[in-house]
């Protein structure tokens, strides 16, 4: 579908993206330094070539999947995207979001009736299991659906880091202390990434991710009416958009109808997510606040607007954040373990 389906060489590092960040950035040479370090670090973790011998189809088999998937349904890749993130966030990428059982972090607060996907993962397991058995983690394979997902929306693309065991337990608490709301404040989103080891730049970045996918009404539409009691919408949001949703979203309504997130682009990776926040046109609060809130003007408003100018900068600096969220508290060596079923863990 793309012509820059698979990088050949190591062209996509996080160090060389780096790179040539820096000629556009002009990032001092301490900032290179710390983000050589971190990729040292991750790669004494993971590394990309880790099925080589035990797997090597691996890659084309999750692709094939995927790509299968997302033709059935193109909302699946924003849904496995979604899956990967929801995932590191809890207890690192361990693939703790696929397990079943009244405490799964698929039931918190965050991700009831909200996360999906779980099918596909299970067909993509499957598949994975047929060529190679009890070889390959149900947290890879998640971190391998996003990357293509991604790709297959129009974005780009990026070596994914492998290597990562699959966790022993859930943890649904941590799911709904953990996870970004839409409903909070700028400081808190930045304060949660911090917690994972995720900048400022990283919380911009990682919610151009919404440039795909649909938001259910019960998500943004206390936005759409009597928004914090003043009796009229929020008045960050453009009153087209505001009408056009009071319609999806009535007053009384269920909160389960959907929205795109972003508007006029729902299908496609681009830089549009940023164009609309300049406009007004976040469908969330949390997407909104990058530009227009108060604690905005000295954090991520800047970089909202370098991203809306600049697409393939956003392109570049998606791929460098989403290989530094993968990397997030892997489980490797002799921790955790290869699920058979990524909804149970092993019976020993």
């Amino acid at each position: 579908m793309h012509s820059h389906i698979y990088p050949t060489s190591d062209s996509s590092s996080p160090c060389n993206v780096h790179i040539s960040r820096m000629k556009n950035i002009g990032s001092s040479c301490l900032k290179f330094l710390t983000l050589m370090s971190l990729a040292l670090t991750v790669s004494a973790q993971l590394t990309p070539n880790f099925y080589d011998a035990t797997c090597p189809n691996v890659l084309q088999i999750v692709r094939s999947q995927v790509m299968k998937a997302i033709m059935n349904e193109q909302r699946m890749a924003a849904s496995l995207l979604r899956l990967h993130f929801h995932d590191c966030f809890v207890d690192g990428c361990d693939g703790s979001i696929l397990l079943d059982g009244s405490n799964g972090e698929k039931f918190a607060l965050p991700n009831l009736n909200s996360v999906r996907g779980f099918e596909v993962v299970d067909s993509i397991k499957a598949a994975v299991e047929n060529a190679c058995t009890g070889v390959v983690s149900c947290a890879d394979i998640l971190a391998i659906a996003a990357r293509d997902s991604v790709l297959f929306s129009g974005g780009p693309t990026w070596r994914v880091q492998l290597g990562r065991r699959d966790g022993l337990v859930a943890n649904q608490s941590g799911a709904n202390a953990g996870l970004p709301s839409p409903f909070d404040p700028l400081a808190t989103i930045i304060s949660k990434f911090a917690a994972v080891g995720l900048d400022v730049t990283d919380v911009v970045t990682l919610s151009g991710g919404h440039t795909i996918g649909l938001s259910r009404c019960a998500f943004f539409s206390r936005r759409l009416f009597n928004y914090s009691g003043t009796g009229a919408p929020d008045t960050t949001m453009d009153p087209t958009m505001v009408s056009d949703l009071q319609t999806v979203c009535p007053q009384n309504g269920d909160g389960n109808s959907t929205a795109p997130l972003d508007r006029n682009s729902e299908d496609l990776f681009d830089n549009n997510y940023f164009s609309n926040l300049l406009s007004g046109k976040g469908l969330l609060e949390s997407d909104q606040i990058l530009f227009s809130s108060a604690a905005a003007a000295t954090t991520t408003k800047t970089l909202v607007e370098t991203y809306s100018k600049n697409s393939a900068s956003f392109m570049t600096a998606f791929a460098n954040s989403m290989v530094k969220m993968g990397s997030i508290s892997p489980l490797t060596g002799s921790n955790g373990q290869i699920r058979k079923n990524c909804r149970v863990v092993n019976s020993s």
